[in-house]
């Protein structure tokens, strides 16, 4: 997870050193997860399917929060790059019999490589836009069911995101906005048993933030 975070670091820093338009956005909120699908391959206590209900709690230490930078490639475009530390914990009393922990509460990491439109000052001084993109899931997957325990980092695949909201000026290089964000990740997580947990899931999450423009 180091080398991945040093890369998410990279990520954000690169597009500074090479352009000077560059907005540097930090967020937080109110962050959710619908019910998903569970497959689980496991050679000690064999194989399992079941329906987990999640509950995002973006305020419970670690929060949920974001960070992003966006290179404007003209006043309507920009491209960049977006980590968000998602969080899902099994909803009361909903995990098997069997199951002890099953939760992604140090992160449901997503970073994701996005694509902007804006449309500066079109409402008063609000500025609306939409965004998207497409990257990797990198979870720390926990899972303790009696026989074995998975406990860490891992790159579990594939990952989406889609973004609309509004921000306002403060001053020449400040900014608030808020949006609806939405993700998608795709994981097939690697179990110390040497089986498989599997996965789809979604967040849903309302934001508000502060960007600093360079």
């Amino acid at each position: 997870m180091n080398r991945a975070l040093a890369l998410c670091i990279g990520l954000l820093v690169a597009p500074a050193l090479a352009s000077a338009e560059v907005q540097l956005s930090f967020y937080g909120g109110a962050q959710s997860a619908p019910d998903s699908d569970i497959s689980i391959r496991d050679p000690l206590i064999g194989d399992d399917d079941f329906s987990q209900a999640w509950e995002g709690r973006p305020f419970d230490a670690p929060p949920y929060y974001g960070i992003r930078a966006t290179q404007w490639r003209s006043p309507s475009f920009g491209i960049g790059v977006d980590f968000t530390h998602n969080k899902v914990y099994p909803a009361d009393d909903s995990l098997p019999a069997g199951y002890e922990v099953l939760e992604f509460t140090d992160g449901l990491n997503t970073l994701t490589v996005n694509a902007y439109r804006r449309w500066t000052d079109a409402i008063g001084n609000f500025t609306p836009y939409v965004g998207g993109g497409i990257g990797v899931s990198l979870p720390h997957v926990e899972l303790t069911n009696g026989a074995s325990e998975t406990f860490g980092y891992q790159l579990t695949g594939p990952a989406a995101t889609w973004i609309a909201g509004a921000s306002m000026p403060l001053n020449e290089n400040w900014s608030v906005f808020g949006e609806y964000k939405g993700t998608f990740s795709s994981n097939t997580a690697d179990l110390e048993s040497g089986g498989t947990l599997e996965t789809d899931i979604f967040t849903n999450a309302l934001n508000v933030g502060v960007s600093f423009d360079f």
